[in-house]
């Protein structure tokens, strides 16, 4: 028996996301991220998917410029789809105080086990973090039974479009290896390994050039 692709998705705009809708937008990425394998790695089984969540309304607070830094795939009624998380050139770093200031959010994220596995994760992604100019893509996702259907791409289309028009390249790790066809795609190449210590998962460093012709 043949199984056909799913129809794209029709209905729907993208916007920034609106300060009230952070808890939302952090459900959503907390249902996309349930099977993470860095989250899984991090976040004790028990309660994953809330502690997730909250991982996910802290980052919000983080991104940077704030103004439309949090963007979504919504339809006309508010029902949203997916989230994608964006830092702006040079922003992709929090500062010392923003670090200091998030840590007992975090710790009361990831427990005795997770906050040691989380800092690593942190250090390995900042070790190997490009240091010349471009727009970061920390977290995107498209909420459960709708992947597949094109709403996480044409989320993303619309900054890289930008990308391209500013000649301003993007940059993303994936934590997952099944999505890297996905973001190829859209114009990323792998250009790397990020692999925890510890026995912990890989990431893929992936890197976009812009292009006029996309």
């Amino acid at each position: 028996m043949s199984t056909r692709p799913a129809a794209p998705l029709a209905g729907y705009g993208i916007r920034p996301a609106r300060p009230a809708e952070s808890g939302a937008v952090a459900a959503l990425l907390a249902r996309a991220f349930a099977d993470d394998p860095v989250m899984a790695w991090m976040i004790p089984a028990a309660g994953r998917e809330r502690g997730i969540a909250r991982y996910f309304r802290l980052a919000q607070r983080q991104q940077r410029p704030r103004a439309g830094a949090v963007r979504v795939a919504a339809t006309a009624e508010g029902r949203l789809l997916a989230a994608a998380l964006w830092s702006g050139p040079g922003r992709w770093k929090p500062s010392a105080v923003q670090e200091l200031a998030a840590l007992p959010g975090y710790a009361g994220i990831f427990g005795l086990r997770g906050m040691p596995r989380a800092g690593e994760v942190q250090e390995a992604m900042h070790e190997a973090h490009p240091r010349m100019p471009h727009w970061y893509l920390p977290s995107v996702g498209t909420d459960r039974g709708l992947q597949g259907r094109g709403v996480g791409s044409a989320l993303l289309v619309q900054q890289l479009a930008d990308c391209d028009r500013l000649g301003q390249p993007a940059y993303l790790e994936s934590s997952n290896v099944t999505n890297i066809p996905f973001y190829e795609k859209l114009g990323f190449r792998v250009t790397g390994e990020i692999r925890l210590p510890g026995g912990g998962p890989a990431l893929w460093p992936m890197w976009r050039d812009p292009s006029p012709e996309r």
